[in-house]
């Protein structure tokens, strides 16, 4: 059942980082004329909700020449078993290397609950610096490209289970301060 007249909206980011290789996390020596190592993520916004009430499967479409270019990431494997809530600095992310630019087509499914559609994105991958010439400079300086864009996704009349976990205060459980053994008071 449908609830009427409420529209509920969420923010993600989508993007890449880029680094020359070789690079720390990627192979070396790097295959044969792969000059970049990158990953492409879809993720929560610093401090935002947790995006996995809601999203539970992302599938990258790579370039052709990729061995399996369709990579799909589900939510269950960003989750922590010991606390049952989504890591800290979680992220939808394939990560790989190359040496081209192309455009990586995002399928973004969401909960059952939800009675949605899945739906697409792409997103352009950026591997060289880009900017005006300070930013330019900058990039090539650290060695780090990011090329990110803020999505924003409108729940019209969502179902009632979906729209309450969309409103549930679990979603930010990963921002919650664990408790520790300091002496605060």
């Amino acid at each position: 059942k449908r609830v009427r007249g409420i529209k509920i909206t969420r923010h993600f980011i989508i993007g890449n980082e880029a680094h020359v290789l070789p690079y720390a996390g990627y192979p070396n020596p790097p295959p044969d004329g792969h000059t970049k190592g990158w990953k492409v993520y879809v993720r929560p916004l610093p401090n935002g909700p947790d995006i996995t009430a809601w999203l539970k499967k992302v599938q990258f479409k790579l370039h052709h020449t990729y061995a399996d270019a369709s990579r799909t990431i589900e939510s269950s494997s960003l989750i922590d078993p010991a606390t049952g809530s989504a890591k800290k600095d979680i992220s939808f992310e394939v990560a790989e290397t190359g040496y081209g630019e192309f455009a990586v087509e995002i399928r973004l499914y969401f909960a059952p609950e939800s009675g949605e559609k899945a739906i697409y994105r792409e997103h352009y991958l950026t591997l060289s610096p880009y900017g005006d010439e300070k930013q330019k400079a900058r990039q090539e300086k650290d060695n780090f490209v990011v090329a990110e864009r803020l999505e924003t996704i409108e729940f019209n009349e969502p179902t009632s289970d979906f729209a309450k976990m969309l409103m549930s205060e679990d979603q930010f459980n990963w921002l919650k301060v664990k408790k520790g053994r300091g002496k605060g008071k």
